[in-house]
């Protein structure tokens, strides 16, 4: 982050965040473009300061939809950073620092098994589903940078098109039947949108944008946050690929969830456990395309090691569909398998 934009934050903290009494500590996001650092004044009081590219439209309409999102969620009890102050023009954003700790650093420092990593996935769940409840009351779409609503268009073009684009086409340079993984993906994206869309829907809700902080979970990066099916969000968190989560611990974090989601609105167990199904397709065909993209053309060569293990999670998923559902995508989960 450059040294203007340094200035700028201690001139939008104003009182004792003077420039020469501070240290900066730059910091290195993970997927995204902005730019971030960590303010920390003399007595040990800390702030982050987050900024879009230079020159970026998007990264500013982007910016300003977390301030709005992020300011939001916290009025409605959600753990989330407090966000203190926000310039429109450059879309620097200063708001509370959670420090360091990631759930996803927890489950690699101490593994999935921990009684306390467990504890906090179970903390996890309940908080997503009071998020995804309280957050869409009084929710203004307006808000939302990107689209204002998890929809078919989004599930054909961002998520199914995105793992054959950038997977199977980019790196992986594979032969495709177009109309035949176009038709398959077209009822995966028609099963997906007759779930209930009113929800808060987080759209990235994994252990690396989960904190613990003071013994609490606390969320970032919602950022790309809309409307959209409550079983997206978990199925998120329950088969991202940092973690790993075996499948007992899935299925006993998704009854909690349920649990809490139908102590809060009405909800029909069989509809919620096949919208999950589908979801979770649609989020892993998700994560397959981004760790593809992210890997080949940004040159982040950390998210490459989470192909092979999101690839075995799309097999998981598939194998409980029946057996004439999904033919060619079966087929193709398992060519990439064996390529990449």
């Amino acid at each position: 982050m450059d040294n203007n934009l340094i200035a700028q934050s201690c001139l939008m903290l104003g009182g004792d965040w003077q420039l020469d009494r501070l240290r900066v500590e730059s910091m290195t996001p993970d997927g995204s473009q902005r730019r971030f650092c960590r303010l920390i004044r003399e007595d040990g009081c800390r702030r982050i300061a987050v900024a879009p590219p230079e020159r970026d439209d998007v990264g500013l309409r982007e910016a300003a939809a977390g301030w709005k999102i992020g300011r939001h969620l916290h009025a409605a009890g959600v753990p989330v950073p407090e966000l203190i102050d926000f310039d429109e023009q450059s879309g620097l954003l200063v708001c509370e620092d959670l420090e360091d700790v990631r759930l996803h650093d927890l489950v690699v420092e101490s593994g999935i098994g921990s009684v306390q990593v467990i504890q906090y996935y179970r903390q996890s769940v309940l908080e997503l589903a009071r998020m995804q409840v309280r957050g869409r009351e009084n929710f203004d779409c307006s808000w939302c940078w990107d689209t204002e609503r998890y929809d078919r268009r989004l599930m054909l073009e961002r998520e199914s098109g995105y793992f054959l684009q950038a997977l199977c086409r980019d790196l992986l340079q594979l032969p495709i039947a177009d109309q035949q993984i176009e038709r398959e993906f077209s009822l995966l994206a028609d099963q997906g949108q007759l779930a209930d869309g009113s929800f808060f829907l987080h759209r990235d809700f994994q252990s690396r944008n989960i904190m613990v902080y003071q013994g609490r979970v606390r969320f970032i990066d919602f950022q790309g946050g809309r409307l959209g099916p409550a079983a997206y969000d978990l199925a998120s968190l329950l088969i991202d690929p940092y973690a790993g989560l075996p499948q007992q611990l899935q299925r006993d974090l998704l009854e909690l969830y349920f649990n809490e989601l139908t102590s809060l609105v009405p909800y029909e167990r069989q509809h919620f456990e096949a919208e999950y199904l589908v979801l979770a397709m649609q989020r892993n065909l998700q994560i397959l395309g981004a760790f593809s993209f992210l890997s080949h053309r940004r040159g982040k060569q950390f998210f490459r090691q989470y192909i092979k293990p999101s690839l075995h999670s799309m097999q998981t998923l598939l194998a409980r569909t029946s057996s004439d559902e999904y033919p060619y995508l079966k087929a193709l989960i398992q060519q990439c398998l064996i390529d990449i």
